[in-house]
């Protein structure tokens, strides 16, 4: 039995795996990392642990201790030049997110033969470029939604933190700012979407708790997948 671990910076993301299919995953607050003690608790004895972070040095201590009591160690997942057929294109490989190069061997377990344009949409959203060969080739990091929806909330006299819907031809505040947050994401994927589709046959895989937003914005070949850096923990944990 493996445990994989995505530890974000709002939601710690966890997932059982039985060797055939993620049979129980789950959630806590990244600021209650104490909180996985209790959930551990249930999980079989001997289970494996893998996990990646980029919520910081103190996130990743609470979660050591929260599952101090496992009889096996915690693997941690830190980007690095190649691994698992994904080679990484990083100016200074060890600096790219483990979250996204996570995300990134889990698009290429997904689809081995073809090009990805993997989108990792949480607190921040990534957009990342996987050739057919294996090779990251760059991406785009920007505030995700509520990022985007505080910043003109906090800095803007009239403009309240919306709640709206998204709207092809928005007629009210509200759904002026989801809107034109969403159409911002939306065109930023699909411009990255062009250039990497320019090479050959791309699709794009969508993961994060946005995800379900942008799909219904996007004319792309997409599909939400919301395991897939739990996915590219597991290539780690069970690959030789």
């Amino acid at each position: 039995m493996i445990v994989a671990i995505d530890a974000g910076n709002s939601r710690i993301k966890w997932g059982q795996h039985d060797g055939n299919s993620w049979i129980v995953r789950g959630t806590v607050p990244t600021e209650e990392a104490h909180g996985l003690a209790e959930i551990a608790a249930r999980w079989p004895a001997g289970v494996r642990t893998v996990a990646c972070n980029v919520a910081g040095p103190a996130a990743e201590k609470q979660i050591q201790q929260a599952l101090a009591g496992l009889q096996e160690p915690m693997r941690w997942v830190r980007a690095e030049k190649q691994a698992h057929g994904v080679w990484n294109g990083y100016e200074q490989p060890e600096r790219l997110g483990a979250d996204r190069w996570a995300a990134l061997i889990g698009a290429r377990a997904h689809r081995p033969r073809g090009a990805s344009l993997v989108v990792c949409a949480g607190t921040a959203i990534t957009i990342d470029w996987l050739d057919a060969a294996g090779h990251f080739r760059g991406g785009l990091i920007l505030p995700g939604m509520h990022l985007m929806q505080s910043s003109l909330a906090r800095n803007t006299a009239q403009l309240p933190y919306a709640r709206g819907e998204f709207r092809a031809e928005p007629r009210n505040t509200m759904d002026a700012i989801v809107s034109g947050c969403l159409h911002a994401q939306a065109g930023a994927i699909e411009r990255m979407f062009a250039k990497a589709s320019a090479e050959g046959e791309t699709f794009c895989l969508l993961t994060g708790g946005a995800a379900h937003l942008l799909i219904p914005c996007l004319s792309i070949p997409c599909r939400r997948q919301d395991t897939l850096v739990l996915d590219g923990l597991l290539r780690y944990a069970t690959a030789p």
